[in-house]
């Protein structure tokens, strides 16, 4: 008899495949980080069909009940994607925070020219 939380975990891994697919079709998901949410749904939905792997898996790590072992990879591969964004916000402020002053210079640079010329023009 297949336990109820291993039909859970791949109801919930393809439920996860179709929306991350849909979200890329329709844009509002780069590839870049759609390929983070596909690895992760994939390798949920191979552990949780494949018991004998995750039976096995549970036993290296002496885990009793076996799907603790599929929610417990679930949430290390969670943490894994917010790590990875988290970086990628820290690179973004850091861009962010340089591209605005690089404006504030040009944009002072452009007021002194322009008063430059409104001097040379008065003489």
């Amino acid at each position: 008899m297949i336990d109820r939380s291993i039909i859970f975990a791949v109801g919930a891994s393809l439920i996860a495949l179709l929306i991350v697919l849909e979200l890329v079709r329709r844009r509002h998901l780069s590839e870049e980080y759609s390929l983070l949410w596909l690895g992760t749904a994939i390798v949920m939905l191979v552990v949780g069909v494949w018991r004998d792997l995750l039976h096995g898996l549970a036993d290296l790590v002496n885990i009793e009940y076996p799907p603790n072992l599929l929610f417990l990879l679930a949430a290390l591969f969670l943490l894994f994607i917010q790590l990875y964004f988290s970086t990628v916000i820290t690179r973004l402020t850091r861009e962010s925070k340089e591209a605005a002053q690089q404006i504030a210079l040009l944009r002072f640079e452009l007021e002194q020219l322009s008063g430059e010329q409104v001097d040379s023009e008065k003489d």
